[in-house]
């Protein structure tokens, strides 16, 4: 175990910043959790909040001082990613770089574009095809010339984990109480995508070995690959176990009106950016997690149907709000 274990996670409060800030404190880590309002769900001992914004880099690394690692969390509002993300992850590269600190960023399969695959590899070439793509290329740039160490971790759709936000709470899973599922694309075909604790414990094993990899690494992170048929079948399955489902009765599957998101798009800025990014719909893929198993040796990896009754509880926990 390396001497300093103290870890800053910036954006601490959104999706993968509340599950990275567990999984560091459960392994042992000293956590700063950036975050410019009170921490959600939190109450580990290890975890210091520091209420700045994250343009505040000087102050950040002034409270920070000691961290060896940082973790970019930062997510803007998807309709404006293109306007923001940017500017973020300058703010992470900052202070990553003027704490003499590896900078570590969860990706996803934007860069391989819709020319990707159907295994993407560790040398899988980056070609994006939309400008959301374009811009995760120039993020993982920017950090290798800015930065002294850097690790990318890219994985598919996220899912689990606290809160909504995701496909699978927002579109999948929203209506099965009315025991109906939405899939957004054809039901044949492979879909990644990654359970945010499992992607989390993947982030601290590879922080604790991070002096021993290369001065940039990035890794895929396999998580499931389904088909939205397999998926269907996992998610009626989870429900029927929770009773949220009738043993007998089998949900209606609909699939995502892309003809009429073709037309909202020109009015509604979220339609426009679910269409641009349609293709991740359309073309099979899953990523290969041979280099990730090769570095820190089994991959984290919870088992389907619990990774879906989890997330189906949080679901509906929220829906009783």
């Amino acid at each position: 175990m390396l001497p300093t274990q103290s870890v800053l996670i910036l954006g601490a409060n959104g999706r993968f910043g509340r599950v990275a800030r567990r999984a560091f404190a459960e392994a042992g880590w000293t956590v700063i959790a950036q975050a410019r309002r009170a921490l959600l769900d939190e109450c580990n001992p290890r975890v210091r909040h520091l209420a700045l914004e994250a343009t505040q880099t000087n102050a950040i690394v002034d409270a920070a001082g000691d961290a060896a690692v940082v973790v970019n969390a930062l997510n803007p509002i998807y309709t404006q990613w293109e306007a923001e993300a940017l500017a973020l992850n300058e703010s992470a590269v900052t202070v990553a770089r003027d704490l003499g600190a590896t900078l570590m960023l969860p990706g996803n399969v934007y860069n391989y574009g819709y020319s990707m695959p159907i295994l993407v590899t560790d040398r899988t070439p980056e070609r994006p095809s939309a400008r959301k793509g374009e811009i995760r290329c120039q993020m993982e740039a920017r950090m290798r010339a800015a930065c002294t160490r850097s690790i990318v971790v890219r994985a598919g759709d996220f899912f689990g984990g606290p809160g909504t936000g995701t496909w699978m709470d927002q579109v999948i899973m929203k209506d099965i109480r009315r025991a109906r599922i939405t899939y957004p694309g054809p039901r044949d075909v492979l879909h990644a995508w990654a359970y945010l604790p499992d992607l989390a414990r993947s982030f601290v094993a590879l922080a604790q070995i991070r002096e021993e990899l290369p001065f940039h690494t990035t890794v895929l992170f396999p998580g499931y690959a389904l088909t939205g048929t397999q998926l269907v079948a996992a998610i009626t399955d989870a429900a029927r176990q929770l009773g949220v489902l009738d043993g007998a009765l089998k949900p209606r599957v609909r699939t995502l009106p892309w003809r009429a998101i073709g037309l909202a798009r020109f009015f509604n800025p979220m339609m426009r950016e679910i269409w641009r990014m349609r293709y991740l719909w359309q073309v099979p893929h899953r990523l290969s997690g041979d280099g990730l198993e090769q570095i820190i040796g089994k991959v984290p990896s919870t088992a389907l149907g619990d990774a879906l009754s989890a997330t189906l509880t949080t679901v509906l926990a929220i829906e009783t709000r």
